[in-house]
């Protein structure tokens, strides 16, 4: 099937819009798609002088801007997605302009018949939608054509939760409207939001002025800020612009069409949804989704306080900033454990994450239960070799087998700190017995007390998992893995630390993976008899955050650089990568546009 997403600017006037939307509605029929998706707001421009014209502004499913597109789906012969604002009650019978309307941000999925086949309401509102919208708390359906499944975000891309409850009824393709001047969705999140969900993602964004400017003191009231900017600082017109940027994503995370601007457009990519969908979702171990999946650990309450020894002078302060490495040895067995205990002593960092099972090359060797064995006394020798060299306040994460199960560690100068159990099955660890709760551990370090949760083997692929933490006012994630697949540090470990304003530091052996190619590359190739294949390499990451005050600083100095809550990422480089951490940015839980 063919995808194609289109990006315009609207104004206050409605049948402006209409004369748009039906403009490129014709535009982009022309490459004879069998979807359309159309951005946010399609009908207006969401900044009102009071709640009187948010009502004027919205329509009525029976209204002729809707009858007119659903025209256009019936004579072009394709689906569209329209977003607008909707009136859910008949009548507003007052004119008490500071009372708020029954009005929803809703988007119609049109039938190649000309038919409302479906309407899905904004639930995420962003603290400017919530000013003049309702939302709703409908759980979320897909839509089953001949072509797969359809499911329909509206601007809530950015975080995980919507797009994994439409994928686990059933979506393949997920349709996301967007009203956005950031660039955190076709950066980050649209690239998260395919991996994660072994889906196709199609997003189209606004172009041209979002906020209408005008001398209104009422419209400059609302318009202090776009979304979680609100109660603290007033943009500058300048970034009162869309960002463009529409797209559309492959599950494997490749960008197959894109309009890399912000002008107005269209683009357009043919895809097949045979093999797309979390039932279809296998790792390259051979795990698959429905054998990882564990909904009772998503949940607040299976996360419990693991009892340590804390560091009481500084009570419940949280350390500005903590001097954090990754060291991935390239030896094996006791050379490996040498080489860590060596680096430690000559290195002050206040935390060291090595990678999973650090001292083992090839993980199969895991299978047997005699060479286990073996590891789990190497296990045992390696804390006490580790903790002999830390100093104060000095700790090491990776993971060890501990009593026939794999676990995340935690080691101080006397012995083992902390332990976190295995939580989700995989294939290549299928001998491990899983855990039932999340530890959260709080972790003393020279100048305060962080919170800090260890997640190893698949545990941090798997989305819920790291959302709970956000619930839990945790500072930093420790991640001890074997990378598995490119996106898992390109876009997914980035995606998590943005979305839940958490620190990670995650370390893997260094991988080599094979760069998929296009169609047209592929052909190119093969006529030019190249039977070379190109690799790249993925190792970890130590992902950091900013705080909000450091963002307005942006806003007002007009260096805004086109993110609301990017994590500033350091790539694992070879055998050593050090970074400072600001555990405290993690406190201030950034909301995103």
């Amino acid at each position: 099937m063919r995808v194609a997403v289109a990006q315009f600017a609207t104004t206050i006037n409605c049948q402006e819009n209409l004369a748009t939307c039906l403009r490129m509605i014709n535009e982009t029929a022309a490459c004879k798609p069998a979807i359309i998706v159309l951005p946010e707001f399609c009908n207006t421009q969401p900044c009102y002088a009071d709640h009187n014209e948010a009502w004027h502004q919205a329509l009525a499913t029976d209204s002729e801007f809707l009858q007119q597109v659903a025209l256009q789906a019936k004579q072009h012969g394709c689906y569209i997605v329209l977003n607008l604002t909707l009136r859910r009650d008949m009548t507003r019978d007052h004119q008490n302009a500071s009372i708020k309307s029954n009005i929803s941000i809703t988007s119609c999925l049109f039938s190649p018949l000309g038919e409302l086949v479906q309407q899905v309401d904004k639930k995420n509102l962003s603290e400017q939608d919530n000013i003049y919208f309702t939302c709703s708390h409908e759980a979320s359906t897909t839509v089953s054509t001949v072509f797969g499944e359809f499911g329909m975000l509206i601007g809530d891309g950015h975080t995980s939760q919507p797009s994994r409850d439409l994928a686990l009824n059933g979506a393949q393709l997920l349709c996301n409207s967007e009203h956005s001047f950031a660039l955190d969705q076709s950066k980050i999140h649209d690239f998260a939001r395919a991996t994660e969900n072994n889906v196709f993602t199609a997003t189209a964004n606004k172009v041209g002025a979002l906020l209408a400017i005008t001398d209104s003191e009422d419209v400059r009231d609302s318009a202090k800020i776009i979304d979680s900017f609100l109660a603290f600082s007033t943009i500058d017109k300048n970034y009162h612009v869309g960002a463009g940027q529409s797209q559309i994503v492959a599950p494997d995370g490749k960008t197959l069409a894109k309009i890399a601007n912000n002008k107005e457009g269209y683009t357009f990519a043919d895809i097949n949804l045979a093999e797309a969908g979390l039932k279809k979702k296998l790792r390259p171990d051979g795990t698959r989704f429905n054998q990882q999946q564990r909904p009772e650990l998503y949940i607040e309450k299976t996360l419990v306080k693991q009892p340590t020894t804390r560091d009481d002078e500084y009570g419940d302060k949280v350390p500005e900033s903590a001097n954090v490495a990754i060291f991935a040895t390239y030896k094996a067995n006791e050379q490996a454990v040498e080489d860590v205990c060596h680096y430690i002593e000559n290195n002050l960092s206040d935390i060291i994450q090595l990678p999973e099972l650090f001292f083992i090359g090839d993980k199969t060797v895991t299978q047997n239960s005699e060479t286990l064995k073996h590891i789990e006394r190497m296990s045992t020798e390696l804390i006490q070799q580790v903790s002999a060299v830390l100093r104060p306040f000095q700790y090491v994460c990776t993971s060890l087998v501990l009593n026939g199960n794999h676990h995340a560690v935690l080691i101080s100068q006397h012995g083992i700190f902390a332990t976190q159990q295995q939580l989700h099955f995989c294939q290549r660890y299928q001998w491990t017995a899983l855990a039932d709760r999340i530890k959260i551990i709080e972790l003393p370090l020279e100048q305060g007390n962080i919170n800090l949760v260890m997640l190893t083997a698949d545990d941090a692929n798997i989305a819920e998992t790291v959302n709970v933490l956000a619930l839990n006012d945790i500072h930093l994630l420790l991640v001890p893995f074997d990378i598995q697949e490119p996106q898992e540090v390109e876009y997914n470990l980035v995606a998590k630390a943005a979305e839940n304003s958490i620190c990670i530091v995650a370390a893997s052996r260094e991988k080599s993976f094979a760069i998929q190619q296009s169609s047209n590359e592929k052909s190119l190739s093969a006529n030019q008899n190249n039977k070379k294949i190109k690799t790249q390499k993925s190792t970890g990451l130590i992902a950091n955050l900013t705080s909000n005050s450091a963002l307005l600083a942006q806003w007002q100095s007009g260096k805004f650089n086109g993110y609301i809550n990017r994590a500033i990422v350091k790539h694992q480089h070879g055998k050593i990568t050090k970074a400072l951490i600001h555990p405290m940015s993690a406190t201030e839980k950034n909301i995103i546009n």
